[in-house]
């Protein structure tokens, strides 16, 4: 592929690429950002459709975040876990009182991998036993228990991971594993199929069960209604804890403090990072259960980290819910979700035969793209790389041709804009997308 302009030639050498060939390595330079929009070095703007990597919730440079890091860092730049800090403290407050009925307090990590390897410690530990189940389609992280609970392609090259982890299929109507004709048929038919993994692999050897509360890079795949419900009853009948992945979905991607709240359940820990200060200073962390941490009254936790609770990164944090509130962006993410996203998206995907399927909530939608409308054949082929990825590489260009920077996964495109993007800079986005879709719309069969 051709590299993008703006990058140091040395760039690609001394800087070591995550998840890729470094001979291969082609960037753009940001050279600055606001609000939605990010520039290059020759001042080119491109809408940031997915918010960098699902995280930047409050765009780019947001001034109450600068300036919170700006105060903070003249106060306390940084203090080990074992002190007490006023803002750190302040932070875990704010979150447990934004957190379902029965959070008590909030493990502090630096990003959601770790959440999600302390989570699960935490799980097994209470317990007292080992196995983990999550789903195929998902992501967890990249350290060892993280990406060993990964259920898609990116686990395969760490394997063999951690042991005691396994894997179900989750709810995708789209695409159903479980045959079914509707989303009450599948979400019925996926908890069968769960009830059955639990049985065959014996509860009392289940820890936990972790999901996405919302599927997040492998589809935007939004759970049937009384899926959530399910999986819970499920973890109460048998002792199992239910671990809610938030990462990608905590703070107000879909128009609630948490995703699962949309649905009412509260689990019994929940994973965050990303938007919890839309990554102005790395954070992440575990909201805890009553009962959970009460496990650790008198027991030493084993587990933490040098920069947990950072205070310049819990100052953001702070900061971020003040700004949520105050300009009422969990209400606004619903009404913009519901009436204009959908609808837009929806008739362009009338436009355009390409478009199998449109779906999301709040600001996180999926257009998942296909070669067959009646077939739903990929535009691309699972896991595709190199010749077979060329038609979602060739519909990036024509994203980033009309000013869009878009967040591609598989065949699909992911519409992950910051909250805070206005109407106009939306329309702007999506008919960028509108006209970038004529690419896939000629390899449509027929």
């Amino acid at each position: 592929m051709e590299r993008l302009r703006g990058v140091p030639a040395e760039g690609n050498r001394v800087v070591f690429t995550s998840w890729s060939a470094q001979n291969h390595v082609s960037q753009m330079e940001i050279a600055g950002a606001e609000g939605p929009w990010i520039e290059d070095p020759e001042g080119r703007r491109f809408l940031d459709l997915g918010s960098q990597l699902v995280n930047v919730n409050l765009g780019h440079q947001h001034p109450r975040l600068v300036e919170a890091i700006r105060s903070q860092s003249e106060q306390l730049c940084t203090a080990a876990p074992s002190f007490a800090v006023g803002v750190r403290t302040e932070a875990a407050r704010m979150i447990v009182e934004r957190a379902p009925a029965g959070m008590e307090r909030v493990f502090f990590t630096n990003g959601g991998a770790e959440a999600n390897e302390n989570a699960v410690r935490m799980a097994r530990l209470h317990t007292g036993r080992q196995k983990v189940l999550s789903t195929y389609r998902s992501y967890h992280g990249a350290t060892a228990t993280a990406i060993t609970l990964t259920g898609e392609p990116r686990r395969w090259p760490s394997e063999p991971g951690v042991p005691g982890i396994v894997h179900f299929m989750g709810p995708y109507p789209y695409r159903s594993p479980f045959h079914s004709a509707s989303e009450a048929e599948e979400c019925e038919r996926a908890l069968e199929h769960l009830e059955q993994v639990v049985t065959f692999e014996g509860p009392h050897t289940i820890a936990a069960v972790l999901l996405e509360s919302v599927v997040g890079t492998n589809g935007v795949l939004v759970p049937p209604d009384g899926y959530l419900a399910g999986v819970r009853e499920l973890c109460d009948r048998h002792g199992i804890l239910m671990i809610a992945d938030e990462v990608m979905v905590g703070f107000g991607r879909i128009g609630e403090w948490f995703a699962v709240d949309h649905w009412d359940v509260a689990p019994d820990l929940i994973c965050f990072a990303k938007g919890v200060n839309s990554g102005y200073v790395p954070l992440g962390g575990v909201v805890i259960s009553s009962e959970v941490a009460a496990t650790f009254d008198e027991r030493p936790f084993p587990g933490g980290l040098t920069y947990s609770g950072h205070p310049l990164a819990c100052a953001v944090a702070v900061e971020s819910m003040r700004i949520f509130e105050d300009e009422g962006l969990l209400d606004r993410v619903r009404k913009v979700g519901e009436g204009l996203l959908r609808p837009e998206l929806e008739a362009i995907a009338e436009r355009h035969p390409s478009v199998g399927e449109v779906r999301g909530l709040g600001m996180f939608f999926a257009v998942e793209l296909v070669r067959d409308r009646t077939t739903r054949e990929p535009l691309v082929p699972f896991n595709a790389a190199g010749a077979a990825a060329a038609p979602m590489v060739e519909f990036a260009a024509a994203c980033r041709a009309g000013g869009v920077w878009p967040f591609i996964g598989g065949n699909r495109l992911h519409v992950a804009p910051p909250l805070v993007t206005s109407d106009e800079d939306l329309r702007t986005g999506l008919a960028a997308v509108d006209a970038a879709l004529d690419v896939a719309d000629a390899l449509v069969a027929g």
